[in-house]
């Protein structure tokens, strides 16, 4: 016998497929979301519709936009020759949020993973490799450590360097507040190599 209704089930089963939910959280959103106001769940509905339906990729960078160009790109005064290329458009929003980078973006929206069956034809390098025509000086790589985001890195390195660009790879190693002992061996040898004088 089941517990809950037909649509209730539904709901359910739509909410545990969204990435980090699972089955207790979609319970408890479903319950949640029933439990709202037509007006309210007509607002999420829409807000949802609407961000599926106008959603672009900025044609420079591919981040997501509302506009043919990202508000990124096209602001004055950004450093165009340098680029950062980010696996998706959630890391370059942490990089903007440090408020410290001036350069530009460029999102691959994934990684490359032979495991997974994901090549460089999947990800947005083609793309990459157009921007490359123009005044760049410098890609920095910040993709993740990852064994797929090393392998892309990579790649992109040995694309780019033959072009006389400066390649260059975000630093990784021990995080703020981390305690040296709970920290795997590779992560405390990158830091090392990548230490800096003070």
């Amino acid at each position: 016998m089941e517990a809950y209704s037909t649509h209730l089930t539904s709901l359910m089963e739509e909410l545990s497929a969204l990435p980090g939910i699972g089955k207790k959280s979609a319970e408890r959103m479903a319950f949640f979301l029933v439990g709202l106001p037509e007006q309210r769940v007509k607002r999420l509905t829409d807000a949802i519709t609407s961000a599926k339906q106008n959603i672009r990729y900025c044609r420079i960078c591919q981040n997501f936009s509302d506009e043919e160009i990202c508000p990124i790109c096209a602001k004055e005064g950004r450093d165009k020759g340098k680029i950062m290329v980010v696996e998706t458009p959630r890391d370059l929003a942490a990089y903007e949020r440090t408020g410290k980078y001036e350069g530009v973006y460029h999102v691959l929206h994934g990684a490359i993973s032979p495991m997974l069956g994901i090549g460089p034809k999947d990800i947005r390098l083609k793309e990459l490799i157009t921007r490359l025509e123009g005044n760049v000086e410098e890609v920095i790589l910040a993709t993740g450590s990852s064994l797929e985001g090393e392998t892309t890195a990579m790649y992109i390195a040995k694309l780019v360097k033959p072009a006389g660009i400066r390649v260059s790879r975000i630093a990784s190693g021990v995080p703020v507040g981390g305690e040296l002992e709970n920290i795997d061996e590779v992560t405390l040898l990158r830091a090392l190599e990548g230490r800096i004088e003070l």
